[in-house]
């Protein structure tokens, strides 16, 4: 396994926004970074061969990757990083300007919908979102400050909540990034990339100031022509007892996108593998954002805070099924412009029910999203001629749990959670009959039970309940958009999780650390928001269920070797006579890495990435291919001020697919609809070299 199990008594502050180009921040609270707050506040220093933290986990799928490990990692695009959860693939469907697609334990999670991220404490899911419900643009992120990736899979933990179904994770910022750096990158596909660093004192506290500039064409025969500019400005000043810390994030980010392509069109030679079908789609995004963060901690007792406030906005055209509409095409476009508000407030002390170690934690959370609109339009050529439909949507949700963390003997502790969560959604809609409001609410109750240490080894045993949200335009629905006449039924706003979990970890052996996690999850229904229609779509209630294995293994202090395999079985449970099962559940993932980091001389890393077939359609009569890729990178420390790195993504040039769908679609010269299978190509080998420069 490429993680650490996650420390519970790990405080460390973190926070984070964003802002534009130029942005302000600081660093965060143990809140804000989504650690336990049962536990006491002294600060741990994870690195990368301290792997022992048995006592501190509260699951066998779950973890904590830190900076040392992500260095080792070639990186293609900034999502990747996610990657460092086991069984997490992250691709991509249309241009690299848009948010990436997620699977994970038998979901295709599309753009989020059912994995909850946050950086520095601040969400990244956007619910009611015009392309897809929990929509989840991590492109903002500076990977090179990154401090750690704490991860959780599964509903058994009451802090997690909307979209955190199959899994959550955490990413941390450093607070100071050392000397002065400026890197330089270039590579095929016309890419450059420029990123800069520096970490003043100021004021009694530190500023961290960081700047990524980048531009791709990409392999496309259309030119992606990706311009994207990132920032964080963090200023943290305190210590782990009793601090704050301001941050501010920003990214703007335009880019033209070739869609996935028809098969039988690459086939016939009409295009090639790399080639489009409508030249004019692709987009343009921004996210700014701004958040305080503060905490302290004394005699056993403390409380973190949070609050943050973000500035969104997404104007994206796609073309999935071309033509058919043969005079004005198939073109949409999807408007997405929200202003978020959130807080979070957590409190914990001790409190034992039988004299030795327990806590308890409370906390409340608070999300306001003012979304005006969200809109969807027909087009030709980015040229709008038809509104489908046009919304102004606020959506509230307002959270509280409780959770209390008990040792019973030295071989048994438990923690029991509650969580409760109040949704409130008001539509007003271009079209009378869909406007209204909605409330819903959902009790989420947590368990954890865990056995040992014996000889450095646990058992976990996990239960929970969990849930994401409906699009709340689907929650006010009576008449399909689309020609305004044709009755709709509304669906619930809340869909419930529930979800079980039998793992052990093991660190018996110095050096080496072993997992392994038997998992199931049901889902009452998988309702989706469908963006180019306008409409909410139903579908059955599902069940996955799944094993996890992991190795990680540190043979030598600046040799890490990792391995994770994840194999998933996922169907609907009520009968259909298309079938049962669920088109885009990847079943089996693995993933292989080497990582060698020295301060002087030679470093490198390399990583092979398999994710198996999937079913496409209901009846399993159309697959998916699998895709396996290798990245690999190197360089040289010639002092510790000056390095250079080559990395090489797809060493072996695999012909491999980052997405494969199928649906039916027409081409400009065809006179019908033909279903086919719709694949996104993975990009060919690419060369990319860094200089890095340390002042």
């Amino acid at each position: 396994m490429d993680s650490l199990p996650m420390p519970r008594n790990q405080r460390q502050p973190s926070l984070a926004t964003a802002a534009a180009l130029v942005i302000l921040a600081l660093p965060g609270s143990a809140l804000a970074s989504g650690i336990p707050t049962g536990t006491p506040l002294e600060e741990i220093v994870v690195t990368a061969q301290r792997i022992g933290l048995i006592g501190e986990s509260r699951a066998a799928s779950e973890g904590i990757v830190t900076s040392a490990q992500l260095q080792g990692r070639p990186v293609l695009r900034p999502g990747e990083v996610l990657e460092v959860v086991p069984g997490l693939v992250v691709t991509q469907h249309s241009g690299d300007g848009k948010a990436n697609q997620y699977f994970l334990r038998g979901f295709n999670l599309d753009h989020g919908t059912d994995f909850a991220s946050y950086v520095d404490g601040v969400p990244v899911n956007m619910p009611t979102h015009a392309h897809g419900q929990g929509y989840a643009d991590i492109n903002f992120l500076v990977h090179e400050l990154v401090d750690t990736v704490q991860y959780r899979k599964g509903p058994y933990f009451a802090e997690e909540g909307n979209f955190s179904a199959a899994g959550a994770a955490r990413i941390s910022y450093i607070r100071d990034s050392g000397a002065p750096t400026l890197g330089l990158t270039v590579g095929e596909d016309n890419y450059y990339r420029l990123f800069a660093s520096a970490s003043p004192q100021v004021a009694g506290g530190t500023l961290l100031l960081g700047l990524d500039w980048s531009q791709t064409d990409g392999p496309w025969t259309l030119p992606e022509d990706f311009q994207k500019t990132s920032g964080v400005i963090k200023y943290s000043r305190g210590t782990a007892e009793a601090g704050f810390a301001v941050t501010g994030m920003g990214y703007d980010g335009s880019w033209d996108s070739t869609d996935q392509v028809p098969q039988r069109a690459v086939d016939a030679g009409l295009i090639p593998r790399f080639g489009h079908v409508d030249d004019t789609t692709g987009g343009e995004s921004h996210r700014y954002s701004l958040s305080l963060d503060a905490w302290s901690r004394h005699d056993g007792r403390g409380w973190s805070a949070l609050a943050y406030a973000i500035d969104y906005h997404l104007d994206l055209f796609s073309n999935f099924t071309y033509a058919l509409d043969p005079v004005d095409g198939d073109q949409f476009e999807q408007y997405d412009s929200r202003r978020v508000y959130g807080g979070h407030f957590e409190y914990d002390l001790p409190a034992s029910l039988n004299g030795l170690d327990g806590s308890l934690r409370a906390g409340a959370e608070l999300r306001m999203d003012d979304i005006t609109p969200v809109a969807l339009y027909r087009t030709f050529a980015r040229e709008r001629f038809e509104t489908i439909r046009k919304d102004d949507v606020r959506q509230a949700q307002y959270s509280a749990y409780v959770i209390h963390d008990q040792r019973w003997t030295d071989w048994l502790r438990t923690e029991a959670g509650l969580r409760f969560d109040y949704l409130d959604f008001s539509v007003d809609s271009d079209l009378p009959a869909n406007s209204g409001d909605e409330t819903d609410s959902i009790a989420s109750p947590k368990l954890t039970v865990v056995l040992g240490p014996w000889a450095e080894t646990e058992v976990f045993l996990n239960a929970g309940r969990g849930f994401h949200t409906n699009d709340a335009r689907g929650t006010t629905i009576r008449v399909d958009p689309t020609d305004g006449v044709t009755q709709a039924d509304p669906v619930d706003p809340i869909v419930p999780a529930t979800g079980t979990e039998i793992g052990v970890r093991t660190a018996a052996v110095p050096g080496l650390q072993l997992t392994a996690a038997l998992w199931n999850l049901d889902i009452d229904s998988e309702l989706l928001f469908v963006g180019d229609g306008g409409i909410t779509e139903p579908s059955r209630a599902t069940r996955r269920y799944g094993v996890e294995l992991g190795a990680y293994w540190t043979p030598f202090e600046t040799v890490i070797l990792d391995a994770d395999y994840s194999w998933s079985h996922a169907r609907f449970t009520e009968y259909d006579p298309a079938g049962n099962y669920i088109p885009g559940a990847v079943e089996t993932v693995v993933s292989v890495g080497l990582s060698i980091q020295r301060d002087l001389g030679w470093f490198g890393g390399a990583r092979w990435r398999y994710f198996g077939p999937a079913p496409l359609i209901e009846d399993n009569s159309v697959r998916s291919h699998s895709t396996s890729t290798v990245n690999a990178q190197a360089g040289y420390r010639f002092s510790p001020r000056l390095s250079v790195m080559a990395s090489v993504f797809n060493l072996f040039d695999a012909e491999a697919s980052d997405i494969s769908y199928f649906y039916e679609s027409q081409l400009p010269s065809e006179s019908q609809p033909v279903a086919d299978i719709h694949f996104h190509p993975a990009e060919p080998r690419t060369l990319r070299v860094a200089a890095t420069v340390r002042f």
